[in-house]
């Protein structure tokens, strides 16, 4: 841990959290040494891998134990913490990578979408999302429309795509353009998003890699649903507090 490093958010930053369902504060997350050891666990596994449309990326964590230097942080739980509470769950992780000129976009969706039915409720859900290169307009940002998390599910249609991940969307044409809040990160900086929040990004069409670390949480008071196909085999951990929802927590 790089008790340097870690921080709060302030009264004022988790408001605007919870009326906005969304959160940049302009900080890095980790120390450059601990950044650097991230950044390279990635490199590995794209290396490895060889699919950086990220189905290969998803969960990494289930077969890369070194990922829980970084999601189980006290850097993170700690920022995680000031907006779901002190009982939290590791939903899932994914490095999302864009290549430079070839980066598909990805839809407009809520994340909440494609969880339906796996929880008893949806709100006190947080992804931090981490800059692992440098996110920008050009290479095909994350933006949300601020707001929208308070709208409830939004209809969703399905895609003609062979991703496993990103293959539904709401159409563009219902989807605000002029409110949307693009997200440019330096690398090592992070935003925070709602699970509800509508959110997308455009395709790279720059000469520069875009990836991003997404880490999700959830406050374990939520109730997963056990007998849901999609939970059966999908593992979650405990990150810190209490089990009040009686899931089926994985403890390190």
């Amino acid at each position: 841990m790089d008790a340097e490093n870690r921080q709060t958010l302030s009264v004022e930053q988790i408001k605007d959290y919870k009326e906005k369902g969304y959160l940049l504060t302009g900080k890095t997350l980790f120390s450059p040494q601990k950044f650097q050891v991230l950044h390279g666990i990635f490199e590995h596994l794209l290396a490895t891998k060889g699919n950086s449309q990220g189905d290969e990326l998803d969960v990494p964590h289930f077969s890369n134990e070194r990922l829980f230097e970084f999601l189980l942080a006290e850097e993170v739980l700690d920022i995680v913490e000031c907006l779901i509470g002190p009982n939290i769950g590791l939903w899932s992780s994914h490095f999302i990578c864009k290549e430079a000129q070839t980066g598909a976009r990805t839809p407009w969706h809520e994340d909440s979408a494609y969880w339906k039915g796996r929880f008893d409720r949806y709100d006190d859900i947080v992804t931090l999302w981490l800059a692992i290169d440098e996110s920008n307009q050009e290479n095909g940002c994350m933006g949300v429309v601020p707001g929208t998390h308070q709208n409830g599910f939004s209809e969703h249609s399905n895609m003609d795509t062979e991703h496993k991940i990103f293959n539904i969307e709401i159409q563009e044409e219902k989807v605000p353009l002029e409110k949307v809040r693009w997200f440019e990160l330096q690398q090592n900086q992070y935003s925070l998003h709602d699970s509800r929040i509508i959110h997308g990004a455009n395709a790279n069409t720059s000469k520069t890699r875009r990836t991003g670390f997404t880490m999700r949480y959830f406050n374990s008071d939520l109730k997963m649903a056990q007998n849901h196909p999609d939970n059966l085999n999908h593992k979650v951990y405990h990150c810190r507090g209490e089990n009040r929802g009686g899931n089926k927590l994985i403890v390190l």
